[in-house]
């Protein structure tokens, strides 16, 4: 059973955006100009303090820029670095259910639930105590809680980052076969300062002195 996360395609679009924080005089995102007009896969990968995560606060609105245009046509989901952060239930299907943003019969919801965990590999998995989950399968866990909710751009600030190689791959994994399914518009853009994930995206750009770069195809980057 297939659900209409979003039928409009999700659209980001920076316009010479400049941001500081107050205590700060040199503006940590500056001049920065780059689109994302389509479904896909896309990676950010900066050294640390370049203004990452940032540059994902300016697109979800939680700050605004000093200077230039966001625009941002997307219903946007947040996935953290650390899933502890972000999980607040005790069982996967109540953490699913507080994440559900409509009007449902039971029937609907539980269909639902069925849905997004065979989405990112945890069907089964409803009933499951939180604690019990390996590091992947809580990330995978606030994957499903943003498709439920029907977001169709996902924001993950390195995700990976506190996890084993094994539960990184699979994350990784999940959401490419997420963004390759173009039944439905899903887009991600995953911040990362992991150069082997790169191969993974669709395209890849590199914040550096405030300046995100072109979009590249994984095979031409190169890592400045």
């Amino acid at each position: 059973m297939r659900y209409s996360f979003d039928n409009e395609i999700p659209h980001i679009h920076f316009k010479d955006v400049s941001f500081s924080y107050p205590e700060k005089k040199e503006n940590l995102i500056f001049k920065c100009n780059f689109s994302i007009k389509k479904p896909g896969f896309w990676m950010v990968v900066g050294k640390n303090g370049s203004g990452k995560s940032t540059l994902l606060k300016l697109i979800n609105g939680i700050i605004k820029p000093q200077n230039g245009i966001v625009k941002c046509k997307a219903n946007v989901g947040m996935v953290f670095q650390n899933p502890d952060h972000q999980i607040l239930m005790p069982n996967c299907r109540s953490e699913l259910l507080l994440n559900i943003n409509q009007n449902l019969s039971d029937n609907e919801i539980t269909k639902k639930i069925d849905y997004v965990l065979d989405q990112v590999g945890l069907i089964g998995f409803e009933k499951r105590p939180v604690h019990t989950l390996s590091g992947g399968q809580k990330q995978r866990l606030t994957i499903a809680c943003a498709l439920i909710s029907n977001k169709n751009f996902i924001l993950l600030d390195e995700p990976t980052s506190l996890l084993d190689q094994s539960s990184q791959l699979k994350v990784i994994r999940t959401l490419k076969n997420l963004t390759n399914d173009h039944k439905k518009p899903l887009s991600a853009l995953w911040i990362t300062h992991r150069y082997e994930e790169l191969t993974y995206a669709d395209a890849v750009a590199e914040l550096k002195n405030g300046f995100l770069s072109s979009w590249q195809e994984p095979s031409k980057f190169q890592y400045n």
